[in-house]
């Protein structure tokens, strides 16, 4: 698209910012006072015009102002906005938040999530972490009664991974240490792409008389392994959607795509940048054809690791978001390397 006139970007700024602001297209009148009637409404409305024959704006009704277009939302985002950014009450009222959950990946995820779709008013998705070459850092035992017990995996990726697993037999400190053990000598250090099926059976193979006893806390040990390689989808506020005037006609549709889980996956495990901003059409799925997502990669150590962001209308406050959810993201990041390098 060719390029605007200092004037007309002021014009799309003031058009997006009130539109974001309030949801009403936006006149030649109101934009001439914001400009402290240095230029006459003629003038103005021919730029509009012009705006709008560009494709930076559109025109909903004859009479009518003008809101955004995709484009101009993109204009806007690339070359007009200010980034907000969080004070110093924000930043620690975040941390606060999480820092409770600090030691436990997965309900850390599910707590930003949660802050993310009351802040913002939209769906809030995260991802785990998802590394292939991931190595077992430690694996445990934690008996919770007399034929229960929890194996608890932490990864070289920062995850924790949990299952409860049921024995026939009694759990006591002997079957405890023989677990610990075999934990030290085949999986502690190796990497979970390494933990097949195959692998196990040759293991429980090698057990004797300890094969039965073994056998379901190996398996489960298998188990958490191919959910540390594998990327977890969290959603928090999906009713959000409903909220949206915009949306109310996509909303079935959006419902839908969320649930089906592994296009949105596939979506967000393709972007490549630390921040991912797309609007409307430039988004990889028609059912966000009318959406704009905004995703942040977080690092646990120093590897990308997984993201959260959210998905709404295309009207939303681009300032103030897009530097929350990067906050936001360096925050889990750093809580969930801190967890990993205190293991």
């Amino acid at each position: 698209m060719a390029q605007l006139t200092e004037r007309k970007q002021l014009i799309l700024a003031i058009i997006t910012e009130r539109y974001i602001a309030t949801g009403e297209p936006v006149g030649s009148k109101a934009i001439c006072a914001q400009m402290g009637n240095a230029v006459s409404s003629a003038t103005i409305r021919n730029d509009m015009a012009d705006l709008v024959d560009m494709g930076y704006l559109a025109q909903p009704h004859t009479s009518a102002g003008r809101i955004p277009s995709q484009a101009g939302y993109r204009y806007y985002v690339d070359n007009l906005m200010t980034n907000y950014e969080l004070g110093v009450d924000e930043q620690e009222r975040i941390k606060i938040w999480l820092q409770s959950f600090s030691g436990e990946p997965d309900k850390l995820l599910e707590k930003a999530g949660s802050i993310l779709s009351e802040l913002t008013n939209c769906v809030a998705v995260s991802t785990s972490p998802a590394d292939a070459e991931a190595l077992i850092k430690r694996i445990e035992l934690v008996p919770l009664s007399k034929n229960t017990a929890m194996i608890v995996l932490l990864a070289t990726s920062g995850i924790l991974k949990s299952a409860v697993v049921r024995s026939d037999t009694e759990i006591n400190v002997d079957i405890a240490e023989v677990f610990y053990n075999i934990c030290q000598t085949y999986f502690n250090g190796r990497n979970v792409s390494d933990i097949s099926i195959p692998f196990i059976q040759t293991l429980v193979a090698s057990l004797g008389d300890k094969v039965f006893i073994m056998s379901p806390f190996l398996c489960a040990v298998s188990d958490l392994c191919e959910a540390v390689k594998n990327t977890e989808v969290r959603l928090k506020g999906q009713n959000n959607i409903l909220n949206h005037p915009e949306l109310s006609e996509d909303a079935f549709t959006l419902m839908d795509f969320l649930h089906r889980g592994t296009p949105l996956e596939n979506m967000i495990t393709s972007y490549k940048k630390p921040l991912n901003v797309a609007i409307g059409s430039e988004n990889t799925y028609r059912e966000l054809k009318n959406s704009t997502t905004i995703f942040s990669k977080y690092s646990v150590g120093d590897r990308d690791s997984g993201s959260i962001g959210i998905i709404g209308p295309t009207r939303l406050d681009y300032a103030h978001l897009i530097p929350s959810i990067k906050y936001l993201a360096g925050v889990i990041g750093t809580l969930l390397t801190e967890t990993l390098d205190n293991e």
